[in-house]
């Protein structure tokens, strides 16, 4: 038998526990030996938990930490200090560590792989929720060379970008209603501003080129500020809108950001709707393989989690946590954010003369943006819309344009700017 205790028994905690429980023939058949959750650890004693009552609970880390008869540790405890003293901990007294805290290895990763050692320690459960990429990107595409990854790693962002796009619902409308059915918090920041998907970028970045940078160091944006019209433009040119967490090698460079994206209808990851998650890797030798299913939920959750503590069961030992003893290639480094490449779609508010068109086409191609396509709609205000995708140019030509564009007194609002990725 292996003993379990779960730091963080709140929804997915609970969850491990009463999957443990009803499916544990096969659980205990797939992992040759029975499985058993101890001790559970909660902030609240006072809050009814489903979960088997001969589980012991208390509030003290330690009392899992200090008893030597816990094999392994479920850390769902969420936070990044607070867990990593935790895991650590666990990890230094020789004890298996199952986690599912993405913000916890963003941060973290590399110091924790080096405590590790060939001590166990597995986060399937980190990324995407119930989609097995960890490992399909660790184990399963070993032999190849990654040369992107796109991703969508936050269920409430593609909930809400689909109601937009299908349903003509505006994002204010739709945010109330992602809030109304527990997809978006109260403060909906970490997920509408992109910060969980970049979290979750990071580690599966790690571990297909073994790059260690913070999320402060790449291109993070929100999709905060999606309008109508660029809700419009997406449906015209048949495009799917969404917030992707992208990972692309150049040379020796590496890509990371998280951003809104513009995607061909066609695209595999285009289909993703709803709360669900995708992600599309692709390798030099197999081309592009995709992923899908539940990004969150407790029993989604619950099943990454389960999952590792059979891979711990049967193999005891994993050496190295995010699949390599040594860097992966040499010398490669994150791409500036002013170097990406991609295309790009505008939106420019401009009066409606003559003259304007002219003057807009001469900044951007100033500053090496050519137009691919473009459409004008007329305002309410006499204005006009002007909706432009450009042929492949860098971001800080992109970034240049629009502020000589917003300072160029044709243009009467701060222009808005989408990536097109195809």
């Amino acid at each position: 038998m292996l003993k379990i205790g779960i730091i963080g028994v709140g929804t997915v905690g609970q969850s491990v526990c009463q999957i443990l429980e009803s499916n544990k023939d096969i659980i205990t058949a797939r992992a040759g030996v029975e499985l058993k959750v101890e001790k559970g650890i909660v902030n609240n004693l006072s809050k009814k938990r489903d979960i088997n009552p001969d589980i012991k609970i208390s509030a003290d880390p330690d009392d899992i930490l200090e008893d030597d008869t816990i094999d392994i540790v479920v850390e769902l405890m969420g936070g990044v200090e607070a867990p990593y003293d935790v895991v650590k901990k666990a990890l230094e007294k020789g004890k298996a560590v199952v986690t599912a805290n993405k913000a916890l290895l963003a941060y973290h990763r590399y110091e924790l792989q080096a405590i590790a050692k060939d001590t166990a320690f597995e986060f399937e459960a980190a990324v995407a929720g119930g989609i097995p990429i960890i490992n399909a990107l660790r184990d399963g595409l070993s032999a190849n060379h990654i040369e992107s990854i796109k991703g969508i790693l936050n269920g409430t962002c593609n909930y809400m970008l689909t109601k937009m796009i299908n349903e003509n619902i505006p994002y204010d409308t739709i945010l109330k209603e992602a809030q109304d059915l527990g997809y978006a918090e109260a403060d909906p920041t970490f997920d509408v501003g992109g910060f969980d998907a970049a979290h979750k970028l990071l580690i599966l970045a790690s571990i297909a080129y073994g790059i260690d940078v913070k999320p402060e160091d790449i291109l993070i944006e929100g999709i905060e500020n999606i309008s109508s019209d660029d809700i419009a433009f997406a449906k015209e040119f048949d495009y799917s809108l969404k917030l992707l967490g992208i990972a692309k090698k150049r040379d020796d460079e590496v890509e990371l950001r998280v951003h809104p994206v513009l995607i061909p209808n066609s695209a595999m990851i285009a289909k993703v709707d709803g709360v669900m998650n995708g992600v599309s890797v692709v390798g030099d030798k197999v081309g592009e393989t995709m992923y899908y299913g539940a990004g969150a939920g407790g029993d989604a959750t619950a099943s990454a989690v389960i999952a590792n503590i059979i891979d711990i069961a049967r193999a005891g030992k994993s050496s190295p946590m995010l699949g390599f003893k040594k860097p992966l290639e040499s010398g490669l480094k994150l791409a500036h954010k002013d170097n990406i490449q991609t295309k790009y779609y505008l939106r420019l508010e401009v009066e409606d003369k003559a003259g304007v068109l002219a003057k807009v086409s001469t900044i951007l191609g100033e500053k090496n943006i050519s137009i691919k396509t473009m459409v004008q709609k007329t305002l309410p205000n006499n204005n006009a819309n002007l909706l432009l995708s450009t042929h492949t140019s860098r971001e800080l030509d992109i970034k240049n344009a629009l502020e000589e564009l917003k300072n160029s007194g044709v243009v009467k609002s701060t222009p808005s700017m989408i990536r097109i990725e195809e």
